[in-house]
């Protein structure tokens, strides 16, 4: 009889059974469908709210409980931002500036991320800038736990950014006026004293916004010349512009003082059709 030749084990997972299962990641998909159902309860909320339906609000409010609430949905955008998924947006905004001009400054530039997912992102990772992070559900130790609405004023020049960041962040606000209060309130958080020249090409105090590519290339009433009115109108300029697939990044140098009174941007129909969404943003006789 002839032995049977013993099979050689390749790696030492081959040759015993697993002691747990891994856990699985939630699938792109799985993380999108979360996201959008989530944006779509607190749009219909909001309109509860302002209807005064407790009872459509209380039942909204439930649904969203159901699906894990907030922190559910940050977990589902932070999976969707992740590196392996090439979803961290900062890279972008470390594309567009001149690195090597910032690391020769004598202190790192101020900058503030709204609706932060991680710390570990390129621009905290850069040393070009001392970024503080808030969120409404803080994910990690090193983000506050705070509401940029709700963030005190500075005073006396203290609390001031040299940029702002707001990625992914106007899209989750579910009103229309209230991403326009979200883009006038950054007007009060930003450093006008810095000198044009810390860079060959202006570019501060600036503002980086990041929105889904269907809010300005597939909506009735938004388009990137609607968005260039509407930061004109607040005193920013575009200087810097870039859209894949999925997402619109913009980067906006502030350059005018304080906006004018009673700013107002309404809501007009400027891409008409039935496949169209509603993503808009308006100003009514608000003031900063």
């Amino acid at each position: 009889m002839v032995a049977r030749k013993k099979k050689t084990l390749t790696r030492l997972a081959a040759g015993r059974p697993p002691l747990a299962t891994p856990s699985r990641s939630m699938t792109r998909k799985a993380s999108r469908t979360l996201i959008n159902k989530h944006h779509q309860l607190e749009k219909t909320r909001a309109r509860a709210i302002r209807s005064n339906d407790k009872e459509a609000e209380a039942k909204i409010a439930a649904e969203l409980e159901n699906l894990g609430g907030l922190d559910h949905y940050q977990k589902a955008s932070l999976q969707g931002q992740s590196i392996d998924r090439g979803g961290d947006t900062s890279r972008v905004l470390m594309e567009w500036l001149p690195l090597d001009e910032l690391k020769g400054q004598p202190q790192p530039l101020r900058m503030l991320e709204v609706g932060a997912l991680s710390t570990r992102n390129a621009c905290s990772t850069s040393r070009v800038f001392n970024v503080e992070h808030i969120d409404l559900n803080s994910q990690e130790p090193g983000i506050q736990q705070q509401d940029f609405m709700e963030r005190p004023l500075p005073e006396n020049g203290k609390g001031l950014f040299d940029i702002i960041s707001l990625s992914l962040v106007l899209n989750f606000v579910p009103d229309a006026l209230g991403r326009g209060a979200m883009l006038l309130r950054t007007l009060s958080f930003l450093n006008t004293d810095i000198g044009s020249t810390i860079t060959t090409e202006p570019l501060f105090p600036c503002l980086f916004v990041v929105l889904p590519r269907s809010c300005v290339d597939n909506s009735r009433y938004f388009t990137d010349e609607r968005f260039d009115e509407l930061m004109a109108a607040l005193g920013y300029t575009r200087v810097r512009s870039k859209k894949t697939q999925k997402l619109a990044y913009s980067l906006w140098r502030r350059v005018a003082g304080a906006a004018r009174a009673g700013l107002t941007f309404p809501k007009q129909e400027v891409n008409p059709g039935k496949t169209r969404n509603n993503f808009v943003i308006t100003l009514k006789g608000q003031q900063t």
